[in-house]
């Protein structure tokens, strides 16, 4: 295919993207600073750095469909990423394994499980190994595994990044997940265009099974720093960590968006852009643990199992307005099956969006455009 440039105008820095040949020429200076580092919240990244990222996500999936996957060029040849999984996946592992293949690398799957931490071994250790080993590292620890303990996960995320020189990325922790919430963001511009000023519902939804907070913290913090305007509607018991809520207030008054907590659900639904309906665990929970809290936690949710999005509810969004969520989505429990089948729904596109998004991930943080 002969080299095709495409010119994107964005509000901070007229760009060039030369797509086709092996040279993606971006944003140099901002892409040049992304090498080598971590992504463990999205809070460490300028809104710049994220603009970036998500420009050549889009740039990356038009290749994409442009070229074929067997022509993508193999901007991360011969590198390895290794995953260290202590908790499961549907979506995680195959987008970054998939992302991987299609950047021409490896990506290397390892259980918690099936290493010797079980037997004492420190983390610095692993992290060492895993340094010399790859080229990045990519950390999923959330929930069950560590009894939804909040700031468990992230620790141990911040310990491995503490020893290793190589990029480490947060593939969902108990706090975030920062790859999930470019890709979410990225389905809400594809949908909405400008998101600034668009009302996104964040909404807690009735579910029979115990969930924690990462992806709502990271859709929060991730929405307010591109100006969205974000409601987020629970029941009393259900409020978000303090740090998180003054993160994404700071985040909100340096956008020009909002954030606003509500007790109803449908006064938060109207005129909604975006709507993300999902269960997340109490305060209470969050301190003592499942193993000490949990029945006690079920219990309480059984008062609010009319918190679920419904369809009547989706007249009093926006008429354009549209349903994400992270998955898995507990159908008929977080909303009915009819609302997450229906026309408003992106929840694939969100899933596809994804890939693209932890694909640019690892290209920038590995260093395959420099």
């Amino acid at each position: 295919m002969a080299c095709r440039i495409l010119f994107i105008l964005i509000n901070f820095k007229k760009t060039y993207t030369i797509f086709g040949g092996k040279v993606l020429v971006f944003l140099k200076s901002t892409i040049s600073n992304l090498v080598g580092r971590d992504l463990i919240t999205t809070q460490e990244w300028t809104v710049e750095e994220l603009r970036a990222t998500l420009e050549t996500a889009k740039e990356l999936k038009r290749m994409y469909y442009y070229l074929g996957p067997s022509r993508m060029p193999d901007y991360l040849k011969k590198k390895v990423f290794i995953m260290l999984f202590y908790a499961p996946s549907t979506r995680t592992r195959s987008a970054f394994e998939t992302a991987m293949v299609l950047l021409g690398g490896h990506a290397q799957y390892v259980e918690a499980r099936m290493t010797r931490m079980g037997e004492g071994e420190a983390l610095k250790d692993i992290a060492k190994m895993y340094e010399i080993f790859g080229d990045a590292v990519g950390i999923r620890i959330l929930d069950k595994a560590i009894d939804y303990k909040y700031g468990e996960g992230h620790r141990v995320i911040r310990e491995v990044a503490k020893h290793a020189k190589v990029p480490v990325i947060n593939m969902a922790d108990d706090q975030e997940h920062p790859t999930q919430a470019l890709g979410d963001i990225m389905t809400m511009e594809e949908k909405l265009g400008n998101v600034k000023g668009k009302k996104f519902v964040i909404m807690w939804g009735y579910a029979p099974v115990i969930r924690g907070y990462s992806s709502i913290h990271a859709d929060i913090l991730i929405a307010t720093r591109f100006g969205m305007d974000v409601v987020v509607a629970h029941p009393p018991g259900f409020e978000l960590p303090e740090k998180y809520v003054e993160w994404a207030k700071q985040n909100a008054r340096e956008s020009g968006g909002s954030i606003e907590f509500v007790n109803d659900y449908r006064q938060a639904l109207e005129g909604a852009h975006v709507v993300f309906p999902r269960s997340w665990c109490s305060r209470k929970l969050a301190e003592l643990g499942e193993s000490r809290f949990g029945k006690e936690e079920l219990r309480i949710y059984q008062k609010y199992r009319d918190w679920r999005l419904k369809v009547e509810d989706l007249d009093l969004m926006d008429k354009h307005g549209i349903i994400t969520h992270v998955l898995p989505v507990l159908r008929d429990y977080e909303a009915d099956d009819e609302v997450m089948d229906s026309s408003r729904s992106v929840i694939y596109e969100q899933a596809e969006n994804n890939l693209f998004a932890k694909a640019t991930v690892l290209l920038l943080t590995m260093g395959g455009l420099v």
